[in-house]
Parts: C-alpha cells; sequence; structure tokens
C-alpha cells in the first residue's frame, strides 16, 4: 500500500539504485570479463574463456553488455579495471582500454586487484581465513590469504584495492602496481 512502511522502503531502496552510478567493470587478468552495475544490482556480465583473445573480444563484451542492460556508453558512471595479478600482455589489453574508455568519456577510472574482487564474492560463506588462487600458468598459481572481517575480505599483507583514481601514463600504473604487488612478469 502506498505510504506504508513496505511501500517506503522499496521506494527508498529503489531511489538509492536508480542515483547510484552505472560502472562497467573490465578484467583481463586472466580470461576476459566485463560487468555492468548499478549499486550492488548486476545489469549484465560477459565472459570469453579464450586467453588469446582479449584485444579482440574486449569491446565487443563491452558492447554486448550495455546492449543487454540497455544502456549507452554515455550513460556509465565510472570504470572499474582489474590490475591483476596476471599475464602482462592481458593486462595490458584490459587496463589500456580503460584508460581510453575513461579518456574518451571522461569518467573516472579505479583499478582493483583482481584476487580481492574474487575474494569478496566468497567471503559472506567463509569463516576464518581462506585462499584465492589463479592459474598463473607454468604449473604455478597467483595467490592471496584472506581472512573475513566486517562484511569484506581482509588480505593479510597485501592491499584490498587502490582507492585513488588510476594514473595516467601507464607507466605510473605499473610502477605502483609494482611497489605494492611486485613486478610484473610474463608468464605466457
Amino acid at each position: 500500500e502506498p505510504g506504508g512502511t513496505e511501500w517506503i522502503s522499496a521506494y527508498c531502496e529503489m531511489m538509492i539504485i536508480s542515483e547510484a552510478p552505472l560502472v562497467l567493470a573490465l578484467d583481463t587478468s586472466t580470461v576476459v570479463n566485463v560487468g555492468l552495475a548499478r549499486g550492488d544490482q548486476v545489469l549484465a556480465t560477459a565472459t570469453v574463456a579464450d586467453r588469446m583473445a582479449h584485444v579482440e573480444q574486449l569491446m565487443p563484451l563491452v558492447s554486448e553488455c550495455l546492449d543487454a542492460a540497455g544502456i549507452r556508453m554515455a550513460d556509465l558512471g565510472q570504470l572499474i579495471v582489474g590490475l591483476g595479478p596476471g599475464p602482462f600482455t592481458g593486462l595490458r589489453v584490459g587496463v589500456v582500454t580503460a584508460q581510453v574508455l575513461s579518456f574518451a568519456l571522461g569518467l573516472e577510472l579505479r583499478g582493483v586487484c583482481s584476487l580481492d574482487v574474487l575474494a569478496a564474492q566468497f567471503v559472506a560463506a567463509s569463516r576464518g581465513e581462506f585462499v584465492v588462487a589463479t592459474d598463473a600458468r607454468r604449473r604455478e598459481v597467483y595467490w592471496a590469504r584472506y581472512r573475513d572481517g566486517l562484511g569484506c575480505a581482509l588480505p593479510l599483507g597485501l592491499p584490498a584495492a587502490f582507492t585513488e583514481p588510476v594514473p595516467r601514463p601507464i607507466e605510473e600504473l605499473v610502477a605502483r602496481y609494482a611497489r605494492t604487488h611486485g613486478p610484473f612478469t610474463e608468464r605466457e
């Protein structure tokens, strides 16, 4: 019933979601991943598992997500890019694409550790410490150890995410990443 407590709560939630910026997220640290969200509502996702097709697949996936959600590029409010760890070639495709989109659309760009994103998906189901690992190829893994706390995954000894906008040019980004995660290594 309009005016009732449940109606007001639903209306306020709808207003919060509609005022949250549209966020486009790109991650090419392993496979090619694209996501579109507003607040905590996921509007569209797309993935291509071909580890050798980052350049060919990233922008078509962006277009696919935008089309699926009925969103135009001009409607975006923020860009997020995965900063790895991962093979440098794949990361470079995602980071440079995000920088170009950020510049062309005049949007803020933020970087996030790809392992932290994976950890955030599982923190609600975990208790205590847990490990997130991805394939680094050549019988190696990229990994980080986390513990749950206050509704988010807290890495043990690694930064959770960059909280400042991603620097330009790319050399600054690589230097910043190397200071927090160590140097990039080519693992292809």
